[in-house]
């Protein structure tokens, strides 16, 4: 397995995983098994390699088995759900720090092709995730849909994120988890 940042040639195998696990799209036979629910437009994957480097992949040989989003809080400003998450920044601690713009970024959504979900692609991708971002921040931000147990208990049990709290936002209820980035990054020193 290979683990690197996406290019723009890779966006047509990302936009077919993230065709294949969207809850809008996803079989029912495969949603107990968790999904995604931001949906992203070939455009806005460009924008995300472009400008933030921010999608890692898991690839086994030409095949994209995993990917994970993250980007800075502006890159994320367009979507209200985002826009009600920055604004709460500053009335939210974590690990002794209020949250900012500049100390935190948002990681997700991630999408694990179902032949390798329960291996070690989610950590390694993660971890992989997590150090390119700990580059620019030091803490890590998330959030899971309460109706997501699979992708909660992979975050917390999996990954080892913590739980900050929980919010609401457009009648869906979720947790907010974050990360020390440091764990998975160290400057030169």
């Amino acid at each position: 397995m290979i683990y690197r940042n996406a290019t723009i040639e890779d966006i047509p195998a990302i936009f077919e995983l993230q065709k294949k696990y969207h809850v809008s799209t996803i079989s029912e036979e495969d949603k107990k098994d968790g999904f995604v629910t931001t949906l992203f437009t070939e455009e806005q994957f460009k924008e995300l390699i472009e400008k933030e480097n921010g999608i890692a992949l898991a690839c086994d040989g030409a095949r994209v088995a995993a990917y994970a989003m993250a980007a800075s809080w502006e890159y994320w400003s367009k979507w209200p759900l985002f826009q009600h998450m920055i604004q709460d920044l500053p009335h939210t601690q974590y690990k002794g720090r209020t949250l900012s713009v500049e100390n935190s970024y948002q990681y997700g959504p991630v999408c694990v092709d179902k032949d390798y979900r329960g291996t070690e692609v989610l950590p390694r991708l993660f971890a992989f995730s997590a150090e390119q971002m700990g580059k620019r921040y030091p803490i890590l931000i998330t959030f899971i849909n309460h109706i997501n147990p699979r992708s909660y208990q992979a975050h917390t049990r999996k990954l080892g994120l913590d739980v900050i709290k929980s919010f609401d936002f457009n009648n869906n209820h979720y947790y907010e988890l974050g990360c020390d980035t440091s764990k998975y990054y160290k400057a030169a020193e």
